[in-house]
């Protein structure tokens, strides 16, 4: 099915009691995963206020020397937090750079914990700059609310598919989320340019991306090539479904390709927060996305291995990691073909 418009899902239902409201919704969200893999919500309970402090302190963090913000170079820590300079991130393998700069913060691992000193690159704790002062507890204030709204839509899918409200709340212990606070110039591409576009068609590889955008410049890939523009709602967030999710429904949820072009002539400020399990869960196709006539599509994957694989194919830091990372994928290869199932063999 092919879309020209992203909808809009009101979210208050998941905040209340009313059983059956919830499970409209719920229903609503399922449909909408299924055919667009898109959406726009609100009334999502994170904070107006808090998001423009957010804002504010990017937009100063951005505005300062490079040799500031290098301080903090993701290049030289080695790990998965700290600033992406410009030419830091390729999502197109290949490819040319992303035109954007960046700044990765996730969950507050302590210095010790026992999978960073293994070699884990995401189990660790975040570095904040000096200026502005408020900007690392405005921005982890930020984390922690969006992780809850997090929670909140993985509810939301559990009734989608008719499991206990709480059923995926136990592989979501110590969430390798990921914020990412990144920064758009304005772009007037060239053939000659090092960067193709402020980031260029993609899908995102965890279960879902919160996404809070300031400008327009996103566009959505449908099934028949075109591009919806996806601009900025007041009081919204865009939610997407990402490979790890279209895993997990045995190809129910899509995982729909993206881009981003900022040609507004303004400085464009996006804030996506990939949302995620822990790092050793090991997602299976569920059992109500499969069946005797839809058998599963994917082999088990231990999700922290498969965002490290991802990491190294776009982060420049990490390509030294390429060839020596472990294999996400558990057991044998579905022998069968992978085409989209049909809508009843999800319910």
């Amino acid at each position: 099915m092919s879309f020209d418009r992203i909808p809009l899902v009101d979210l208050s239902p998941m905040f209340g009691t009313d059983r059956a409201a919830m499970l409209r919704t719920a229903e609503e969200v399922r449909e909408i995963c299924h055919t667009i893999g898109f959406m726009y919500v609100k009334n999502h309970g994170v904070d107006q206020a808090l998001i423009g402090r957010v804002i504010d302190d990017i937009d100063q963090f951005f505005a300062q020397p490079l040799e500031e913000k290098m301080k903090l170079d993701i290049n030289k820590l080695g790990y998965h937090r700290g600033y992406v300079p410009m030419g830091g991130l390729a999502s197109k393998p290949g490819g040319k750079y992303d035109l954007q700069e960046g700044y990765e913060v996730g969950n507050e691992f302590p210095a010790d914990d026992p999978a960073f000193l293994a070699g884990n690159k995401i189990h660790t704790g975040n570095v904040w700059p000096q200026h502005p002062p408020a900007f690392g507890k405005d921005v982890y204030d930020y984390y922690q609310a969006v992780v809850g709204l997090g929670h909140t839509l993985f509810r939301t899918f559990a009734l989608a598919f008719g499991l206990p409200e709480t059923w995926f709340e136990d592989k979501l212990e110590r969430t390798i989320s990921n914020l990412r606070l990144i920064y758009y110039p304005p772009q007037e591409p060239t053939a000659d340019s090092a960067y193709e576009a402020g980031i260029g068609a993609h899908t995102d590889y965890e279960c879902f991306t919160i996404l809070y955008q300031t400008d327009h410049g996103l566009e959505v890939r449908n099934p028949r090539g075109e591009w919806v523009a996806a601009p900025p709602i007041p009081g919204t967030f865009v939610i997407n479904i990402g490979d790890m999710m279209q895993r997990w429904t045995n190809d129910y949820f899509v995982s729909t390709a993206h881009r981003v072009t900022n040609r507004t002539g303004r400085p464009r400020y996006s804030l996506p927060l990939f949302f995620c399990t822990g790092y050793d869960v090991v997602v299976r196709p569920l059992d109500r996305c499969t069946g005797p006539d839809n058998p599963p599509r994917y082999r088990p994957t231990k999700v922290g291995y498969w965002v490290e694989q991802r990491h190294a194919v776009a982060y420049v830091y990490r390509w030294p990691d390429r060839d020596s990372l472990p294999d996400p994928e558990i057991g044998p290869v579905p022998e069968v073909e992978r085409t989209i199932p049909t809508a009843a063999s999800a319910r």
